[in-house]
């Protein structure tokens, strides 16, 4: 890193002071996209865990936050969790969940997310999919406060088919958690 001086700053190949508006350096000719890459680079930071365990050359799971070699880390496993993520069960803020994704924004078969864009099914405040829940959805069933769905439950619509499969899905989850 360079240091500081007033309005000058050293150069990182030949240690020379310059101005900071400096297009190049006047010692040795460094342009100065090359001090300014030096000068705001973002560190290294964060974590990152594989387990041993792999199928097919993926690790079974995989956690991997913040930077490193100056690049975003993605998570990338059967179980990825960071956040970005990909793999078949995710938890991520942004995110590929193939099978299933939980996080902010998540794409995937089955997904609950802030923004969630399931192909199945998908819960969220914007939720998409085959079956949706949520705020403002889009599906072919839906159950929401807004929403765009062949059947579509809201406050104000009353479609019979969502309302039947919505209440067998209730009646699902709760015989399914008594027992």
């Amino acid at each position: 890193m360079e240091e500081e001086i007033g309005r000058l700053t050293r150069c990182p190949d030949c240690g020379g002071e310059i101005s900071t508006r400096a297009p190049y350096c006047p010692h040795c000719g460094a342009p100065t996209s090359k001090l300014m890459s030096a000068q705001y680079a973002k560190p290294d930071w964060g974590y990152e865990w594989k387990s041993r365990t792999e199928v097919l050359g993926i690790p079974l799971i995989h956690v991997a936050v913040g930077r490193k070699g100056g690049k975003l880390q993605v998570a990338k496993g059967i179980i990825a969790i960071g956040q970005f993520a990909i793999g078949l069960v995710t938890i991520a803020q942004f995110g590929v969940g193939f099978l299933f994704g939980f996080g902010q924004f998540i794409f995937g078969a089955a997904v609950i997310a802030q923004f969630a864009a399931g192909v199945g099914f998908g819960m969220g405040q914007f939720a998409t999919g085959y079956v949706a829940v949520g705020q403002m959805v889009l599906g072919v069933y839906g159950l929401a406060q807004l929403g765009l769905a062949k059947y579509l439950w809201t406050a104000e619509h009353h479609d019979p088919q969502a309302m039947e499969l919505f209440r067998n899905i209730l009646n699902a989850l709760k015989q399914f958690f008594s027992s």
